[in-house]
C-alpha cells in the first residue's frame, strides 16, 4: 500500500493562519568572499506566523523571528565571528525580525507576489521587498494543510550596521556589502 498526498495547487484554497514549520524551512543568505567566491549560510532557528487571505491577497501578512545564534555557514570560526560584535552581536541583539507591511504585484495565475515589510537587525529597522513564489500546497499524512513558498531579496548589510570588513592586498574587500537572501518556507495551517 502506498501513501498518497492530496495536492492542492490552487492559491484560492489557502485562506487561513499558518505556523512556520522550522524543520522544513530555510532562511539563507549568500555573500561574496574575497571578491572571488560565494559563502552561503542559513539560520536554523526560525519561528513565525503567516496569515493568507486568498480572496484579497493584499490583506495577507507575515511575522517572523530568527535567532541570530543559530547562524550556520559550515565553519565554526566564521559562525562565531558572525555572532560577535563585528557583525550581528548576538549577545546584545539575539533576534532578527521581519514584519510585513503589505503585499504587492500579485499574479495569482503565476503564484508570484512581493511581500513588503520591515526587517529589524541590531535594533535597526529598514524596509525590504521579498519576491515570493507559491510552490503549492498539500494535505500531509497527518491531515495538516501545508503550503510552500520560495523567495529572494537583495540587501546591503551596512544598512543594518553590519559594517565590518577587511581590505584585500590586491584591492577590494573580504566581505561584500550586497547580501542575497533566499527562503524556502514550509507553512502548516493552524486548526
Amino acid at each position: 500500500m502506498t501513501d498518497t498526498i492530496e495536492t492542492t495547487p490552487a492559491i484560492a484554497d489557502l485562506t487561513g493562519t499558518y505556523t512556520i514549520d522550522a524543520s522544513h524551512t530555510r532562511v539563507g543568505f549568500t555573500a561574496r568572499h574575497a571578491m572571488v567566491t560565494n559563502v552561503r549560510g542559513h539560520f536554523s532557528d526560525v519561528e513565525g506566523t503567516v496569515t493568507v487571505d486568498a480572496a484579497n491577497p493584499q490583506n495577507s501578512s507575515a511575522s517572523v523571528t530568527v535567532q541570530i545564534a543559530s547562524v550556520s555557514t559550515g565553519s565554526a570560526d566564521r559562525d562565531a565571528h558572525l555572532r560577535s560584535g563585528d557583525f550581528f552581536d548576538a549577545e546584545t541583539y539575539p533576534t532578527m525580525t521581519f514584519r510585513s507591511t503589505g503585499v504587492e504585484d500579485v499574479d495569482v495565475a503565476d503564484g508570484t507576489f512581493v511581500l513588503v515589510g520591515d526587517l529589524t537587525i541590531k535594533d535597526v529597522t529598514k524596509p525590504v521587498r521579498i519576491e515570493l513564489t507559491f510552490d503549492g500546497s498539500a494535505k500531509d499524512p497527518f491531515g495538516n494543510l501545508r503550503a510552500g513558498f520560495e523567495g529572494k531579496a537583495v540587501v546591503n548589510r551596512k544598512d543594518w550596521g553590519l559594517t565590518w570588513n577587511a581590505a584585500l592586498e590586491t584591492g577590494g574587500v573580504l566581505v561584500s556589502e550586497k547580501i542575497k537572501l533566499d527562503f524556502d518556507v514550509s507553512l502548516v495551517r493552524n486548526a
